[in-house]
């Protein structure tokens, strides 16, 4: 008998996974694909999205005629920032422009000025100026730059809804997508932005996350899911099992630090200071503030190891000391010796002195050190005045650092702290919200042991 499966496309900057899923939400089945990256009509790097959608309906065939599972649901769940535009016959305008693009920064200042200066902007969009990250910018960039083109365009959709697109054939928004520092969302009127309507273009009013199409692929009858951005699915499983208020800390190169439970609106120094909003699958504005943890950590790991003239990764064989730890933080005064001294500042140090340190070991302890002291402000940014968090949860890269860990327990005393490690988040987010199952999901929670 085969099994019964739910089919989730997960579409990461650097990699596309197929994972599909048991009615238990248990993986069943996980394969990765990398597609190169093509040039788009300026001749910066972008997606492949003709090569990624081929591949997705070719999958989706292979399912259908397997004899191992029985295909009942589809979802996706990809990076956010990315638009697709379609035409009046619903075919693509233009390529699926990199969201590292550079942008006039004239362009998006037409705005602000329009609409109370970009603080005000930013803070009603909760949307940091972040250029083409801003996905209602790059419009705007495209009725500028290319009016030709934008002149064509009859449908805007965000990248899960658009692969969502090609296999239903149905147009949609939906809160995560529409929310995710697109600079489109009035947070404050939790509607459209005001300026949106002077593109003269119809987006789509946004469905709830759960939305789906019937759709009938080569004789089978399949349910198929209208697509979630990455971060916020990342988060549903939480929500499922949780017990008690939460922050979730996703640490790699980004460390995303994410409050579900703060309705706070951002404030102009919040949004300095690398703080936006996602939306939750309910809807819910999520408090976030972000750091550039891991590349922080890697170049001055790579600074270390060169001047002791040890391996770039020689700070994996470092074990925690707590009590050089400490001595270090009294030593110092808990000044900054590889950053910048300034409040919150996330710059390093223009000429760092490594000739304060004895030893690898040493050096290496004060900059996680500040490192921690880094993501420490970075998560106070996110905290309400009524402080009620009981949990925060690491997962990630540094969810393996016994050091950060040991610091951030350390500095939230009232809170429980836990690592946790569940394989591929995000899609079991969009397999979660679709199959509207409800197993116990197993977070693979590990309490962070106290000093």
């Amino acid at each position: 008998m085969k099994e019964r499966v739910i089919a989730v496309f997960d579409i990461g900057k650097t990699n596309k996974k197929i994972i599909l899923f048991n009615h238990q939400l248990n993986v069943i089945h996980e394969a990765e694909q990398k597609f190169p990256e093509i040039k788009d009509d300026d001749g910066f790097e972008c997606d492949d999205i003709e090569l990624i959608e081929k591949w997705i309906k070719s999958t989706i065939r292979k399912l259908i005629h397997s004899d191992k599972y029985d295909l009942t649901d589809i979802n996706f769940t990809t990076y956010g920032a990315t638009i697709v535009c379609l035409d009046e016959d619903g075919k693509r305008v233009t390529p699926a422009y990199n969201y590292l693009k550079p942008l006039d920064e004239r362009i998006p200042e037409s705005i602000y000025k329009r609409h109370g200066g970009r603080d005000e902007f930013c803070r009603r969009t909760a949307s940091p100026a972040l250029g083409m990250l801003n996905s209602g910018m790059q419009l705007l960039w495209l009725k500028k730059e290319k009016p030709e083109l934008f002149s064509k365009i009859q449908h805007v959709l965000h990248f899960p809804q658009y692969l969502s697109y090609t296999i239903t054939g149905k147009i949609f928004s939906e809160h995560t997508s529409i929310g995710c520092h697109t600079a489109l969302w009035d947070f404050d009127n939790m509607a459209y932005h005001q300026w949106v309507n002077n593109l003269e273009l119809k987006l789509p009013e946004p469905a709830p996350v759960e939305s789906y199409t019937n759709v009938d692929i080569e004789g089978k009858r399949i349910k198929v899911g209208i697509g979630i951005h990455d971060s916020s699915s990342s988060l549903a499983p939480y929500f499922s099992e949780s017990k008690g208020k939460f922050i979730l800390l996703s640490t790699g190169t980004w460390c995303i630090n994410m409050n579900p439970f703060n309705a706070d609106k951002l404030t102009t120094e919040q949004l300095d200071r690398d703080c936006l909003c996602y939306m939750s699958i309910n809807r819910l504005p999520v408090k976030s503030s972000r750091l550039f943890l891991g590349h922080m950590h890697e170049t001055a790991a790579r600074n270390i190891a060169n001047h002791f003239d040890k391996p770039e990764d020689y700070f994996k064989h470092v074990k925690f000391d707590m009590n050089l730890s400490d001595l270090l933080k009294k030593k110092f005064n808990d000044k900054k010796l590889f950053f910048k001294d300034d409040s919150l500042s996330r710059e390093f140090r223009e000429r760092i002195d490594m000739y304060q340190f004895k030893n690898f070991e040493i050096a290496y302890h004060q900059l996680m050190n500040e490192l921690g002291q880094l993501t420490i402000e970075s998560i106070h940014l996110i905290l309400p005045e009524k402080n009620d968090i009981s949990n925060i949860y690491i997962t990630g890269g540094f969810s393996k650092n016994k050091h950060f860990l040991n610091l951030i327990s350390d500095n939230f005393p009232a809170k429980k702290v836990f690592t946790s490690e569940i394989s591929n988040a995000s899609a079991l987010g969009a397999a979660l919200v679709l199959s509207g199952l409800k197993p116990e999901v197993n977070l693979g929670l590990k309490k962070v042991a106290e000093n």
